[in-house]
C-alpha cells in the first residue's frame, strides 16, 4: 500500500500533518506484511502505528489490551476522531458484546480491542476466523515474558496467532523492554524473522529529580503550590501512605483523593472517572493506578518511594506530559524503602523471579544514588547512548565534581574481558582489589594481568566506580547469565585508549545536595496572553466534555489547547492547521473554539490590550455588530485608510464581508480593466495613475483583494 494513505488518514482522522519519527516505517513494515516488534516510550505514539495501518487496509485489526479501563479510553479517543472502533470484555452486557460481534462479522469496525484471556478463548477463536482480520496487535508485550517487569502468564498462550492466522502481520508494542526481555517477546509470539523497531526512549520534555526522603511532605506540599491547576499523579508504596497523605493534602485545601487495590472496584472507577474528567486533579496511588489511563495532560509525577526497578519508573513517570509538553517527575529516595521492597521480594517470589527482581532492585537503588545524569541512565538502561547531558534532571542541574576516570574504567573493562564475561560485579571487584577469596584461586582468576590492578582503591569507592560505568553503558548486566557483566558496543572505544571516561569524585557524592528551586521567571505580555487564553480554552473544554459526557482530553489535548492559544486561529482554514485538529473534531468544536479565542481578542481589546496580529479582527467585529467605515475609526483611533486595509486583508483571508459595502461593481469593473492594461499589476499607483485618480487608493486594494481570493473577477 502506499504510504499516501497513510499520510492522508493521519492528516484527516488525527489532525497531524507528518509523522513521528519511525512511525512511517512501521507502517510500510505492516503494510508489506511482515511481523514487527515495536519500542516506543509512552506518550511517543505507539498506537499510531498500528491504528492507521487497520484504517487504511482492508479489514479489522485486533489490538489484544490487557486492562478494560485502557480499552475504553482507546475505543473512546478513536470514535472522537471519526473511527469505527470497540471493545469486548466483561463489561459489556450479553446484549452489547452480541452488537460487537455482529459489527466484526459485517465489517462494520476497524478496530477491535479485546483482552488477552478475551483472545485465547474456545468461544471466540470461531468468530475470529469468520472476519476479516488486516492485523493482529499486541499492546503492552512486555506482559508476554517472564523477564519483563508485569509479567501476565495469560499473555504466553498467544502464541497460536502465528500458527492459526499465518498470512496475518502481527505487531507487538511496549514502551518498557530490556534486551532480554525483546528476545522473549519475539519468541513466545512465535513471530516470523520479526522487524525491530526501537524509538529512542528519550523524552525530554520530562524533568527527572531525585531528593532525599526526609521531609517528603513539605516538599509536595511546595511542590504541587507551585503548580496550580496542573493534574498530578503520587504514587505510594502502601495502600495506608495514599489514604494518610491524602489526608494531609486535603487538610491543607488541596483537591486530591486515592486509590489501591483495597478498594471496592465502584469506588476505583469513580476515583479515576474523576481524575479523568479533570474533577479531581491530584490522586495519590500505589502503582495499580495509571496503566489503563490514556490521559494526555497529566503535567507531573512524583514517587513517594523508590520504585522496584527501572521499567516501572519509566513506565509510571511516562505518564506525566503524554502531549509532548513540559512536564516534572520527582523521585524520593530513602534505603527504608529499599529494605521493604527487598522484603516483599524475599517473601513472594520463587527463586527464578526472587533473582531477577533483586538485581532490577539493585540498578533502581544505584539511579538513585548516581550522581550521573539521570537522563543517560535510563537510556543507557534501554540500550539507547546519550552523548551530552540532558540538561534537564537535578544533576545536570547541580552538576558534582568530575574527574578522569579512563584509566579506572579501563581497568574494570580490561578484567571483564579477561574473565571472559562470566562474572558479577562482587567478584569482579575481589579480583580488581587482589582478594585472597577461595573461588578465585579455584577458577585461575589470579592468574589474569589485571589481577590486584585496583587494590589502591577501596571496595566501597570501586562499587560506586563500578554502577558509574554501568550507568554510562560501557557495561551491562545479563539478567538471564545471573547476572554476570558483559561488555557493550560503547566499551571497545575506552579499552582502546580511543575514549574518556569522566566519573563523580566520591567526595561528590558524600556531600551532594538538592539545589534550591530556580526563581521563577517573570512573564512577558505575549505569555500571560497565551496562559488567560488557554485557562479560557481549558474551562470550555471541561464544559463541552461534560455535556458530551468524555474526558476532556478527547476533546483536544493539552498540546492543541497551547497551539490555539499561541497563534488563535479565527476560521477554520486557520484552525485547521492547527496540530491535533481532524476533519471530525473541526466539526464537532472548530466554531465553538473559534468564537472562543474571538471573544477573549475582544475583551482584550476592550480593555486596551493590543494583540499581534489581532487589529484587523477588532476591526471584523465592529463591522458585523453594523458600524461604518468612519464609526469603526473612531471608535478604534485609527484612521479610516487603515479600516479599509483591514477590510481587504479580512477579505483576501475568506472571511464574509460584502466588498459591495465600500466599492460599486461599475468601480470593480473599471480597477479590474485598469489592472489589465498596467505592467505591475500588485501596485496601487499605477493602477491608480491610470483611472486618473479617479477611484480612491482604498477602493483599488479592496478590488485587489477581490481578485486574489477570486479566479476570475
Amino acid at each position: 500500500m502506499d504510504l499516501l494513505l497513510a499520510h492522508e488518514a493521519l492528516k484527516k482522522y488525527y489532525g497531524y500533518d507528518e509523522f513521528r519519527p519511525m512511525q512511517a516505517d512501521i507502517i510500510k513494515a505492516i503494510y508489506e506484511g511482515k511481523d514487527t516488534l515495536v519500542l516506543m516510550p509512552t506518550g511517543g505514539g505507539k498506537s499510531i502505528c498500528f491504528q492507521i495501518p487497520a484504517i487504511t487496509m482492508d479489514g479489522v485489526c485486533v489490538v489484544v489490551s490487557p486492562l478494560i479501563s485502557l480499552m475504553k479510553d482507546q475505543v473512546e479517543g478513536l470514535r472522537s476522531n471519526g473511527i469505527k472502533a470497540a471493545f469486548l470484555n466483561s463489561s459489556l452486557s450479553a446484549r452489547e458484546q452480541n452488537a460487537v460481534e455482529d459489527d466484526l462479522y459485517n465489517g462494520n469496525i476497524k478496530l477491535l480491542y479485546v483482552s488477552p484471556e478475551k483472545l485465547v478463548s474456545q468461544s471466540f477463536i470461531p468468530l475470529l476466523k469468520q472476519a476479516k482480520i488486516n492485523l493482529f496487535a499486541i499492546d503492552e508485550a512486555h506482559c508476554i515474558s517472564s523477564w519483563g517487569h508485569d509479567f501476565r502468564p495469560e499473555y504466553t498462550k498467544m502464541k497460536f496467532l502465528k500458527s492459526q492466522f499465518k498470512n496475518i502481520p502481527v505487531v507487538a508494542l511496549t514502551a518498557t523492554a530490556d534486551k532480554v526481555t525483546r528476545r522473549d517477546i519475539a519468541t513466545q509470539l512465535n513471530l516470523d524473522n520479526p522487524q525491530v523497531f526501537i524509538s529512542s526512549f528519550d523524552r525530554p520534555n520530562l524533568s527527572l529529580n531525585v531528593r532525599p526522603g526526609q521531609k517528603r511532605i513539605q516538599q509536595i506540599l511546595d511542590f504541587i503550590k507551585a503548580r496550580p491547576n496542573q493534574s498530578g499523579i503520587i504514587y505510594c508504596l502502601s495502600r495506608k501512605n495514599t489514604e494518610d497523605l491524602t489526608g494531609k493534602l486535603l487538610k491543607e485545601g488541596i483537591k486530591a483523593d486515592f486509590y489501591h487495590a483495597g478498594l471496592p472496584s465502584g469506588e476505583r472507577a469513580k476515583v479515576q472517572e474523576e481524575f479523568i474528567n479533570d474533577n479531581v486533579p491530584i490522586v495519590c496511588a500505589t502503582v495499580a493506578f495509571g496503566m489503563g489511563i490514556d490521559k494526555s495532560n497529566v503535567r507531573w509525577v512524583i514517587h513517594y518511594n523508590l520504585p522496584k526497578n527501572i521499567e516501572s519508573y519509566y513506565q509510571e513517570i511516562g505518564r506525566a506530559g503524554r502531549d509532548g509538553l513540559k512536564s516534572d517527575t520527582l523521585l524520593f529516595y530513602s534505603f527504608r524503602d529499599v529494605t521493604v521492597l527487598r522484603e516483599f521480594i524475599e517473601n513472594g517470589e520463587n527463586a527464578k523471579q526472587r533473582e531477577i527482581k533483586m538485581s532490577k532492585l539493585d540498578r533502581m537503588q544505584q539511579f538513585a544514588d548516581s550522581l550521573i545524569c539521570r537522563r543517560k541512565i535510563l537510556l543507557n538502561y534501554f540500550g539507547e547512548n546519550l552523548e551530552k547531558n540532558c540538561g534537564n534532571c537535578d544533576v545536570c542541574n547541580n552538576p558534582p565534581q568530575h574527574f578522569d576516570g579512563t584509566v579506572l574504567a579501563q581497568k574494570a573493562l580490561s578484567a571483564v574481558t579477561r574473565l571472559k564475561e562470566r562474572v558479577g560485579i562482587r567478584m569482579l571487584i575481589d579480583v580488581l582489589r587482589g582478594s585472597n577469596r577461595k573461588e578465585i584461586f579455584q577458577n585461575g582468576y589470579d592468574k589474569i594481568k589485571t589481577y590486584g590492578a585496583g587494590a589502591a582503591n577501596s571496595a566501597n569507592d570501586w562499587q560506586h566506580f563500578i554502577n558509574q560505568i554501568i550507568n554510562l553503558g560501557f557495561l551491562e548486566i545479563a539478567y538471564d547469565q545471573k547476572n554476570v557483566l558483559r561488555l557493550t558496543e560503547a566499551s571497545k572505544p575506552v579499552l582502546f585508549g580511543q575514549q574518556k571516561v569522566e566519573l563523580v569524585k566520591m567526595a561528590s557524592i558524600k556531600e551532594h545536595r538538592e539545589t534550591q528551586k530556580a526563581k521563577l521567571k517573570k512573564k512577558t505580555k505575549t505569555q500571560r496572553v497565551r496562559d488567560d487564553l488557554f485557562e479560557v480554552l481549558r474551562a470550555l473544554r471541561k464544559k463541552l466534555a461534560r455535556e458530551r459526557g468524555v474526558p476532556p482530553y478527547l476533546v483536544f489535548t493539552d498540546a492543541t489547547l497551547e497551539a490555539m492559544a499561541a497563534n488563535r486561529p479565527i476560521n477554520d482554514e486557520e484552525m485547521k492547521e492547527i496540530p491535533g485538529v481532524g476533519e471530525r473534531k473541526l466539526h464537532l468544536y472548530g466554531n465553538i473554539f473559534i468564537d472562543a479565542i474571538i471573544s477573549f481578542i475582544k475583551e482584550k481589546s476592550s480593555e486596551g490590550l493590543k494583540i499581534q496580529g489581532t487589529t484587523y479582527l477588532v476591526t471584523h467585529e465592529l463591522y458585523k455588530e453594523g458600524f461604518s467605515v468612519d464609526e469603526i475609526a473612531t471608535k478604534r483611533n485609527l484612521n479610516v485608510g487603515t479600516i479599509y486595509a483591514h477590510f481587504a486583508q479580512l477579505y483576501e483571508q475568506g472571511h464574509e464581508i460584502d466588498l459591495t459595502d465600500f466599492v460599486s461593481a461599475s468601480e470593480i469593473r473599471k480597477v479590474a480593466e485598469a489592472i489589465q492594461k498596467v505592467e505591475d499589476k500588485t501596485k496601487l499607483k499605477p493602477i491608480f495613475d491610470y483611472l486618473k485618480e479617479e477611484i480612491p487608493y482604498h477602493k483599488i486594494r479592496l478590488v485587489l483583494a477581490y481578485r486574489k481570493r477570486n479566479v476570475s473577477i
